[in-house]
């Protein structure tokens, strides 16, 4: 049997770089790309997490993998890691640009917009837009340099519409009331234009860049929200964490070589709407 087109996904000995490694779907991404052959990059702030976590993948699937403690919101941070990796294992042929932060004060995360702090603001935004962009121009520009790479950027259906305030009402998450801010917002709306502007920038010199845009993720809300959440989408749930893995499998591999600047919404048709 011809399995020419099942090698569109291989990724045996190319080096994937994921940012937020050690996350709920980073951690999905690191074993996904690391058993389709990937020299897995596990990249995140807590030093023992993603040393064991590279461990264990390394373990369950017998390729190489590496944990390295980077803070996204340091160039110097990155430019070191980006040193470290390239060392370690190679230059790097894939990056999933994944790192985002709540911010470590969840009330002030979840504040109202009339009360929203600046200081909240930039935190959010030092992670999830300015670090995005540390990131991707480190690792990127090396890609460019060598002439072949792929770039997936985690978005968020948030960052493509504006969330419906009705399905917060009797809401929370982890015990907690939610809501979705509009500082996370407008930092995922920012992944998307950075996403469309570097795929634009370096494409011809072989770097594709594509943003992952995933819809509500089932991960410790309460039944309350998940009902209104799944009343609003099409196939009537929310996500779960490994229904993302298959569209950065396919962004990240040569099974989308013709692709670039495109923004793939994982999000059960919601945006069909």
């Amino acid at each position: 049997m011809n399995d020419g087109f099942r090698s569109l996904f291989d990724l045996t000995g190319r080096v994937a770089v994921v940012t937020g490694g050690c996350g709920i779907l980073g951690r999905r991404f690191c074993r996904a790309l690391s058993d389709y052959g990937a020299h897995v990059a596990v990249l995140d702030l807590d030093r023992d997490a993603v040393r064991s976590f590279a461990e264990e993948i390394g373990r369950e699937t017998g390729n190489p993998a590496r944990g390295y403690v980077c803070d996204v919101t340091d160039p110097a941070s990155v430019a070191h890691v980006a040193r470290a990796v390239e060392t370690d294992l190679g230059p790097p042929r894939v990056l999933l640009n994944n790192a985002a932060s709540k911010t470590r004060d969840m009330d002030a995360f979840l504040a109202p917009v009339e009360r929203y702090d600046l200081e909240t603001w930039h935190e959010i935004m030092a992670v999830n837009l300015d670090g995005m962009f540390s990131v991707a121009q480190v690792f990127g520009g090396g890609m460019a340099e060598r002439g072949a790479g792929s770039i997936v950027q985690t978005a968020s259906i948030y960052g493509l519409l504006a969330p419906d305030q009705r399905i917060y009402e009797g809401s929370n998450y982890l015990g907690r009331e939610i809501n979705t801010p509009a500082a996370y917002t407008a930092s995922k709306a920012g992944v998307i234009g950075l996403t469309k502007h570097l795929a634009t920038y370096w494409g011809a010199k072989g770097v594709r860049v594509n943003a992952l845009v995933p819809g509500g993720v089932d991960s410790g809300q309460n039944d309350t929200f998940k009902q209104r959440y799944g009343a609003r989408i099409p196939l009537g749930r929310m996500a779960r964490a490994d229904e993302m893995v298959g569209a950065v499998l396919y962004l990240a591999s040569d099974a989308s070589s013709y692709v670039t600047g495109q923004i793939l919404a994982v999000d059960g048709g919601l945006s069909a709407w």
